[in-house]
Formats: C-alpha cells, structure tokens, sequence
C-alpha cells in the first residue's frame, strides 16, 4: 500500500521546529501531577455518565477533585516559589 502524502508533509515531517523543546518538556514534566489528576477526575466523571452516581461515585468524584485542586495549589506554590528572589513568601 502506498501512502500519499503532500509535500508540505513530507517536507516538514522531520524539521526540528516540530519537535518540543526542552523548556516546554520540563514545563509538561512539571505540570504532570496536574495532568495526571485532571485524567482521574475525567475518569471519575466518565464512569458517572451512563447512571444515575451512587454515593460511591460522588465520593470518588469528590477526592479526585480535592486531589486535581491540591495538585493545582501545590503547582501554583512552586511556581510562586521559583519566581520570588531569596526565597521570601
């Protein structure tokens, strides 16, 4: 089978522009934990979609909530952290 491809395609398909940085592969390193709880808080809500939730599934809904939030804060702390000179808060 022979894939046919637009030469802008083939062109740029290994540029180097296409590739991330290594800026924004830390900033994705350090924004994981965020990432990573949004996706258990969408798991949570996707289990709930078909029915009616059980009191099970709030509570799940909620601590994964709690814990995307607490991940947000924790994210939003270091970055405080980093950006203030000596350390102060």
């Amino acid at each position: 089978m022979n894939h046919i491809v637009t030469v802008q395609d083939a062109v740029t398909a290994f540029a180097d522009f296409m590739e991330p940085t290594n800026a924004e592969l830390d900033a994705i390193e350090q924004e994981m934990p965020v990432i990573l709880a949004d996706v258990e808080l969408l798991d949570a809500h996707i289990v709930t979609l078909d029915r009616t939730p059980t009191e099970l599934d709030n509570r799940r809904i909620r601590r994964a909530r709690n814990r995307a939030l607490a991940a947000r804060v924790a994210l939003v702390n270091r970055a405080a952290s980093m950006s203030l000179p000596g350390g102060a808060a």
